[in-house]
Formats: C-alpha cells, structure tokens, sequence
C-alpha cells in the first residue's frame, strides 16, 4: 500500500506515529502559545488602570469587548478564504508558513502598546489566523488518507498540543504581561510564533510532497470526501443561482458592517451604519434584516434537496442555532471572567494556603513541560540527520521555556509581602454616572473605601483601620510609612520613588491622586499573588485531565445521541455559571474592583464544569456537518457553521463587556445567573428534541 504522497514517511516513528506529526504538534502547540498568550492579556491590559505601575488603558469593558469580539469573530470566518486559497492556489504547507509569518508580525505589533500598533496587529493576526488555522489540520488529512485508521490517534496527538501550548502561553505570557509590563506578554508570544514558523519550515525535508501546491485536476477536499462517503445519494447537483450569490452578497456586507460598526462606533464614534432608522436603533434594524436574507438564502437552498438530504441539513441548522448558544456562553473566559478574576477573586494567599498553591503550581508546570521535552528528545533522535537545523530551532525554544519557568517558579517560591494597616471609610456606591446606588429599601449601598491623600473627611464620616496583605517589589521594614495605590482590583505597594511618579502621573492627567497612605506592620514569608490569568489555564487542563475519561465514554455501549451530548454540555457549563452566581452574591451592588473579594475555590469549579460541558459538546459540530451535508453543500455548510461560531464569540463578547452596566444596575450575582439560565434552558430543549433530530437526521449517527 503507498503510505501516504511520501513512501518514506512512516519509516522513521515517534511514539507509533510518523515523526511529521509532532513537527506539527510543536508548530501548532507555538501557535497556541502565542493567540491564548495574548489573548489571556488583551481584556486585562485594555481595562486596567492608565496610572499605575503597570498602566493599561482604562477602557470600559463595554468597549474592550466590542473590540475583543470583533476580533474573535473574524477568527473564524477568515479560515474560510484561508482554507480556499489553500486548497487552489498555495498548497498547506505554505499557506502555513505564510499564516505564521504574518501572525508573528502581528504579535510585534502589539508589543508596542499604541493604539495604531494594537489595531494593525489584531488585524494580521485575523489575516494570518485564516491562513494557519484550517491548514494545519488539512496537512494531517492528507497525511493519514491511506491508513484512517490512524487518524483518530493522531488527532488525539495533535490536539495535545493545542491544549498544551495554550496551558504556557497564558501562564507565562500572563506571568509577564501583569508581573513585568503587557509588552513583555505581547513579546513573548510574539517570539514563540517565529520560533514555531522556523523550525516548521526547516522540517520541510520531512514531508516530501505532502501539502504541496494542489493538482487542479486532483483536488477535493477532505470535507468533501468525507460527506460523500456518508452521503452516497446526495441527490441533484444544487448549484448556486444569480438569487443566491446576491443574497450571499448582501448577508455578507452586512454582517463585515456590523461586525466592524460595534467598536468604531463604542470607541471612536465612527458609525458605519446609521444610529437611527424611523426611531428605531439602526444597527440592530440592519443586521436583523441582513439575517432574515442569510436565513432565507439557507432556506431556499435546503428545500431545492430531495426529503433525505433537506431533513439532514435542517438538522445541522439547529445545532448550529445551539453552538451558537454555546459559545456565547463558554467565551465568557476571554472577558468577564478574566474580569472576574482580577478585580473580584481573592488572589493573595498566606500560610499553609500558599504552600499548597505553590506546590501544586510546580507540578502543573514542571510534569507537563517535562513530558512534552521527553517528546521532543525522541523526535531529535529519530529525525537527527534529516531535519536537525529544525530540531536545534525547537530545542532552543525550549531551553528559553524553562528558563522562563525556573524563573517564575524562583520568584514565587521568594516572594515578598507585607501586612499594611490603612484607613477605610464608608462610602455610598455610586454607577459609572455618579448616581448612588440604592438598596431595594431606598437606603444606598454602603462599602469601606480606602481614604486617598487627596481625600477630605466630612464630620459625621464613619472611618476605621483595616489590613491587608501585599506583596512587595521592594524590602520593606515594620512601622515603615509607605504608600498603597489601587489599580482595577490590584492593590499595589509603593515605596517614596514609586509614590513620587505615581502622583506626577496622576498630577498630569488632571486627575486627584489616588494614593492610599499605610504603615507596615509584619513581614509575611510565605506568601503568594496568584495572577488573574493563572485561571486560565485550567481549561486546558482540565481537558488533558479527562480527555480520556470521555473518550471511553462515546466508545461505550453507553455513548449517547449527539443531541444529548450537547444538552449535556450545556447545562454542565450552565453550571458552572451558577457557581459564580452564588460565589459572587456576598459582592454588593457597584462595588468597586479590589474592594470584596470571593475564595478563588468559585471560579476554579466554574473552569471546571465549563470544561467537562465543553468535552460533552466538542464531537458533536463539525463532524456531524460532514457526515449530514452533501459534497456540493459542504463549504456553504461549514461556512455557516464557522459564522454560527464567530456569532457566538461575538455576543459573548459584547456580553461579556456588559458585565460592569449589569453589575451596577443589579449585581454581579445577576449577570452570572443571566449565563446559568440560557445554558441550561438550552441544554433541556436540544436534548427534548433528540427524537426530531434523529429523524432528521436518517440513519446517520
């Protein structure tokens, strides 16, 4: 049998798999480095305050997520040109490389910190995602054509390495971005994909003829071949009509109008479309009828199938309809919860609570990177003579990880921190328009504020002493009267030079300073701050923890219908929101970032349950696509399902920037409870309509 475009390919093996592979394990384990590295940065930097140690710029969530959401959108509808162009014109290999390249660029971009820089980088790296993200997966496609067998493994492999660059890249990225300065995290990320593109394209030798530049005559994608294989019958050729592509047309323009409006509109007060239609608001009017023509193009096309194929792809268009859901939902990780998690999670522990945090920390970061350097020392000694220039490349990239490691772990296990006494005073809370808020009673809600220099005490102001635990970037000594400056939940210490710019900035900016006196009183030895992008990481973590437990799962006699699958999911992610509902219902209405605090024990349940809802739903999108929809449909098809995704990453987006406007005008509690109810709501009616979509579905499991 001809093993593959290259005979050659399966001689030399690492871990029963050809060496290939894990050159694109380790190329797509960078990529993900880099996109969850600043990704886990972007909400965090965008939102923190612009006087401070580590200024950001002092966003509203509200604007960083019109931003972030339009970013996270296109991610996903570019990969369909990428994956065109691809396919006809470049080959995957080189369309690769040229994704990585202008990621890597972008990545550059936004180490610079300008508001130019951040835009232009976002927008390579929109560019470059479409080149990368589809190709990759192809290149293993075409790999595996002539032993499937060994497909599932490798994929299995392969996304092992998804998971395990986006666990470094938003623990070290994250590390650097809040401990040493956002560029520091922009960089590194930056850094990691170059990295990845040398040694992928220096690996070349390795893969013969395989994602090279198509054969017109040859080419079909293996979307394609997939959905013939399941869709023998697929019935009568549909091609598109005049009426279609201008209904294509028109969907499109007013989705990329919409999608680009969002943020120009929140943020610079550019207003692609018009605000206001006969009184009604003008974006929403456009969009809505923009939809019902998308919905309508899908309609009329599905009713020109025969019974069969139509009822297949009627189902496919209720999943999508719940991905949606979904998405909206999981992605909350990429802003309120980040949000969440710095200004709201109690994140400094003492004693016996920091010992354990340290200790567990070590191993989450030393066992994994231990066993993937292991994986690397086998590909050098397989591949040594034939791609060794790619393999000193990657070593290399590796070296500088544990270097980083070993340094993160060194300042933690050294970390300095001090019990300071300041003064607080009770404060009305107030919204984003200096209104008070008021209880259900009409009295206002009340918070310990801490007093700022610039503070006048009225009489009657009722006033006492309180402590916290800081850390400390300089030796400090007891009763040493020192400074504390409040940066978006992150309460900092400030030694007199750092006080003096701290004031000059604020002095500047025209603004009253917000420098909190305080006086030492103990030095605390064993002590961590764990950063608010640490939590991130436990997605990724979770998924290689039961990633196996699942798979035995669908494997069983036990495994269930695709529609449960995905109730399930769901409402397991459901509830991993209503963790946070009752964790955060001790945070009063409009309290102010850093103020209260919850036990960091709500937000690890919710990754949790977000990721086992994640596992229950992740077999059942774009496989069922390829198993229902015919071959001549099939990148319409998907084409949907990536837009029914950039729509869910969209709203979670905006959703996610509302969490401020929804907390002041309820609580945090509410807006959490908003994310308990849609999922699991959700998760009971697509599993109540199990028995429809089997139907539908006709036969194909």
């Amino acid at each position: 049998m001809q093993q593959s475009s290259n005979p050659d390919f399966f001689k030399s093996k690492v871990l029963g798999h050809p060496a290939g592979l894990f050159v694109l394990f380790f190329t797509e384990m960078w990529e993900r480095f880099s996109f969850y590295g600043m990704r886990v940065l972007l909400i965090n930097f965008l939102t923190m305050a612009a006087i401070g140690l580590n200024p950001g710029w002092e966003w509203s969530s509200e604007n960083a997520g019109a931003l972030f959401g339009t970013y996270a959108g296109l991610l996903y509808l570019t990969p369909i040109l990428g994956g065109y162009i691809a396919d006809k014109i470049t080959g995957y290999r080189l369309a690769v490389l040229i994704g990585a390249i202008i990621m890597t660029a972008g990545h550059a971009s936004m180490a610079f910190e300008t508001e130019a820089s951040l835009y232009i980088g976002l927008a390579l790296l929109v560019i470059g995602t479409g080149f990368f993200k589809p190709n990759m997966t192809s290149i293993i496609s075409e790999m595996y054509k002539d032993v499937p067998e060994k497909k599932d493994g490798a994929y299995t492999i392969f996304y092992m390495g998804v998971n395990a660059g986006a666990f470094f890249g938003m623990m070290l990225c994250g590390y650097l971005g809040e401990k040493v300065g956002w560029s520091w995290g922009f960089g590194l990320a930056g850094i990691f994909m170059l990295l990845g593109s040398i040694q992928f394209w220096l690996a070349k030798p390795l893969f013969g003829s395989i994602g090279d530049k198509p054969n017109k005559n040859l080419v079909q994608s293996e979307e394609e071949r997939l959905a013939e294989e399941n869709n023998p019958n697929e019935g009568k050729q549909n091609p598109f009509t005049g009426l279609d592509k201008v209904l294509i047309f028109i969907s499109a323009a007013v989705g990329l109008l919409y999608i680009f409006n969002d943020p120009s509109s929140k943020i610079a007060n550019i207003h692609l479309l018009p605000e206001e239609i006969m009184g009604l608001n003008g974006p929403a009017l456009i969009t809505g009828i923009g939809l019902l023509v998308f919905l309508f193009l899908v309609s009329s096309r599905i009713s020109r199938y025969d019974k069969v194929v139509r009822n297949r792809m009627i189902a496919v268009v209720i999943f999508a309809f719940f991905t949606v859901l979904f998405w909206m939902s999981f992605e909350q990780g990429a802003t309120s919860l980040v949000l969440f998690a710095r200004d709201f999670t109690q994140r400094t522990l003492v004693g016996d609570s920091a010992t354990i945090f340290k200790i567990v920390n070590t191993l989450l970061t030393v066992i994994p990177l231990g066993i993937i350097t292991w994986v690397l020392f086998r590909l050098f000694r397989e591949t040594a003579n034939r791609i060794a220039t790619s393999n000193i490349v990657l070593a290399g990239s590796f070296v500088v990880v544990w270097g980083i490691v070993g340094w993160m772990l060194w300042k933690d296990y050294n970390a300095v921190a001090y019990k300071v006494s300041y003064q607080v005073v009770e404060t009305p809370s107030k919204n984003k328009d200096g209104e008070v808020i008021k209880n259900e009673d009409g009295t206002p809600v009340l918070l310990w504020s801490p007093i700022e220099e610039s503070r006048a005490l009225a009489e009657g102001d009722r006033v006492r002493d309180t402590q916290m635990v800081i850390s400390s970037q300089v030796p400090l000594e007891v009763n040493q009267q020192v400074n504390i400056h409040v940066e978006k939940g992150n309460f900092v210490l400030l030694d007199d030079p750092m006080s003096e710019q701290i004031r000059s900035d604020y002095q500047a900016a025209n603004r009253a300073s917000m420098v909190v006196p305080a006086t030492v009183t103990e030095e605390v030895t064993n002590q961590i701050e764990v950063t608010a992008s640490w939590f991130s990481i436990l997605n990724s973590f979770f998924i290689i923890a039961f990633a196996s437990f699942f798979s035995k799962w669908w494997e069983s006699k036990y495994n269930p219908p695709g529609a449960v699958k995905y109730g399930l999911g769901l409402a397991i992610m459901g509830l991993g929101f209503g963790m946070l509902a009752i964790g955060s219902s001790s945070i009063p209405q409009g309290a102010e970032p850093g103020i209260v605090r919850v036990s960091m024990v709500w937000l690890i349940l919710a990754y949790l349950f977000h990721t086992l809802g994640e596992l229950c739903s992740s077999p059942v999108g774009l496989s069922y696509v390829s198993k229902l929809v015919p071959g001549r449909m099939i990148a319409f098809m998907f084409g949907m399902w990536y837009l029914a995704i950039a729509i869910g990453n969209k709203l979670a987006a905006n959703l996610g920037g509302a969490v401020e406007q929804i907390s002041e005008e309820y609580s945090l509690s509410a807006f959490f409870l908003i994310f308990t109810i849609i999922p699991i709501s959700a998760g009971i009616l697509v599993a109540a309509l199990n028995p429809l979509l089997k139907r539908l579905m006709g036969g194909v499991k």
